[in-house]
């Protein structure tokens, strides 16, 4: 054999051995990866989007407990207990017996009458309450299509998300669930701007994609941070979607006619909360307390 020959062989044999490493590569991650969602080793590419999905949101813990999110049971014990009592009702009517007695259980809707009173930073801390769950995942879900605010306060740039999925850019709900550095936390963003926005939330794709988180992952709970009640006609629609709604008052500011109001235009078979925001109950907390009242199902 010719020192060409020789050369050549060796060439087509290192392109064999690098290809059954990047096959053995291949295998380990397929293995690894959790079912249907997205991973840090990949990156695919979203149809009739020039955007690529990214596989983490990275939260900033520091930045966030310096503006009152909890990230475990020791910090600021006693609202962390608040949550955590607001969050046993609604796990009980997710999984307990009521949960044969209300449609989509699992899926939580939070919003309140009017914007400004405090439902986003309502739907963050009982996403990260339930997240120290054990045995529990949390999707959280920027619904709030017209001023998403879930990006801004966990501080990660906007991404492809919700609004992608409802215009039938992307193919799955898989596609728009990424991974965070909180273990058993996971997000969907609210996707890009649309001039269509409230109808889409509306629509029978809507229906589809809430059908689907409902059953995909019925051991998960999925927090939808909705449009305000009043004034968004798309809200209520929501609520059909729902097994129960959280509903935000800000004490001194939320009317109580806004409040009978709000909650009289959502799903009567669901079952609605209410959680006291903005209540300052002592000096040495800053951002307050917060207290939780349960409205019977009529």
């Amino acid at each position: 054999m010719s020192t060409i020959e020789k050369a050549l062989a060796k060439q087509k044999q290192n392109k064999k051995e690098q290809k059954g490493i990047v096959e053995n590569v291949e295998n380990v991650i397929a293995k690894t990866l959790p079912e249907g969602e997205l991973s840090l080793k990949t990156s695919p590419t979203i149809k009739s989007s020039s955007h690529t999905t990214t596989a983490e949101i990275y939260i900033d813990k520091e930045s966030m407990l310096s503006r009152g999110y909890m990230f475990d049971a020791g910090t600021r014990k006693i609202t962390q207990e608040e949550f955590r009592q607001i969050k046993r009702k609604l796990l009980n009517n997710a999984f307990g017996k009521a949960s044969k007695t209300l449609d989509n259980s699992n899926l939580i809707m939070v919003s309140s009458s009017n914007p400004n009173e405090g439902k986003t930073f309502i739907s963050i801390n009982l996403a990260l309450s339930i997240a120290l769950e054990q045995d529990k995942t949390v999707l959280l879900v920027d619904a709030d299509v017209l001023r998403p605010s879930i990006e801004r306060e966990l501080g990660f740039e906007t991404k492809v998300g919700l609004i992608e999925l409802l215009l039938s850019e992307l193919d799955s709900v898989k596609d728009i669930i990424y991974s965070t550095n909180i273990s058993n936390l996971k997000i969907i963003p609210s996707g890009k701007r649309h001039h269509l926005t409230n109808e889409l939330l509306a629509s029978n794709r809507m229906v589809d994609i809430a059908k689907e988180l409902a059953e995909r992952y019925p051991d998960r709970i999925v927090i939808f941070d909705c449009p305000p009640i009043l004034g968004v006609t798309e809200t209520p629609v929501l609520s059909n979607l729902m097994g129960q709604a959280i509903v935000v008052v800000e004490e001194s500011k939320t009317k109580l006619e806004d409040v009978k109001k709000a909650t009289s235009l959502l799903n009567k078979d669901m079952a609605i909360g209410l959680v006291m925001n903005k209540t300052l109950k002592s000096s040495k907390d800053l951002y307050g307390y917060y207290g939780y009242g349960y409205g019977s199902k009529e």
